[in-house]
């Protein structure tokens, strides 16, 4: 089976290449290699290659500047999937899509599941549902997630492992409430979806349900058990109205993961022993 995974160089591209099923030819390309707000050149590179599956882990995922480069997140985030979906439907190739928590506004009282309506209240929320309505007119496969994080890239972890070795002290929102992701577990999903011929949305995140103040304090604990702290700084729970960005995120984005666990019949692992398996593995990288 050829597989094109595109954003090989991100977090989750990287863990994808990394689990991916023996008998796969992959191809791996990254911003160097395709210019994905090149439709054209997007068609013709899967055109030419032909791949059985596409992969998408590329995204325009800085949320904030999304405010002000909407045309340049729509055209990664949205036009770009719709390129790929386009040419797929020609080859006869299958396309695995990653979207986001920020297709939702936040005020559910439930977690959401993958049938609920969205309504994204930011601009990347806005690109990223329009990329989904792209790949889900071409039957793909989708798969919603949130709060990526692993080993050597730049997420919410290693920030604060940085920021608790140089300040004295931090302020972290305590409102937002949604659940981490270890990406190696999500690539495992992804291949596992594929393998099962899945199409239609699907979530996935890791078990359990976390603020970003609780996220903070299980990393400054778990990254004082494994060494990669000194000593522990006082954390401080902050309101989002105490911290003004330019984009709106949602309250409340816990996702309703059960179809997917019920497909796969995996087990559901909670995101604190993830947590610990990556500042283990950030450890040995030094």
């Amino acid at each position: 089976m050829k597989v094109l995974v595109t954003g090989a160089g991100g977090q989750l591209g990287r863990a994808l290449i990394a689990s991916a099923p023996e008998g796969c030819e992959l191809e791996a390309i990254d911003i160097a290699d395709l210019d994905l707000t090149d439709a054209e050149a997007i068609r013709a590179r899967i055109m030419t290659g032909r791949p059985d599956l596409v992969m998408n882990a590329a995204a325009y995922t800085a949320v904030d500047k999304a405010e002000s480069e909407e045309d340049l997140a729509l055209a990664i985030n949205g036009t770009a999937v719709a390129a790929m979906a386009s040419a797929l439907a020609e080859t006869g190739g299958r396309l695995v899509h990653v979207s986001t928590d920020f297709v939702f506004d936040g005020t559910s009282s439930r977690a959401y599941r993958p049938e609920d309506s969205p309504a994204p209240i930011s601009a990347y929320g806005r690109t990223k549902l329009t990329g989904e309505q792209a790949a889900a007119d071409s039957g793909a496969l989708i798969v919603r997630t949130a709060w990526v994080y692993t080993a050597g890239g730049a997420n919410f972890v290693r920030t604060m492992i940085r920021l608790m070795r140089e300040k004295d002290e931090l302020r972290v929102v305590a409102d937002q409430i949604g659940t981490p992701t270890w990406a190696p577990g999500l690539a495992t999903v992804l291949w596992g979806l594929a393998a099962q011929g899945a199409s239609g949305i699907y979530h996935h995140s890791d078990a359990g349900v976390a603020s970003w103040y609780d996220f903070a304090v299980a990393i400054q604990d778990e990254a004082l058990a494994a060494g990669l702290l000194d000593k522990a700084i006082p954390l401080h729970p902050i309101t989002t109205a105490d911290y003004p960005t330019p984009a709106v995120r949602p309250a409340f984005s816990l996702l309703d993961c059960s179809a997917t666990r019920a497909l796969l019949q995996d087990g559901w692992t909670h995101w604190r022993h993830n947590l610990r398996t990556m500042l283990k593995e950030e450890k040995a990288l030094g």
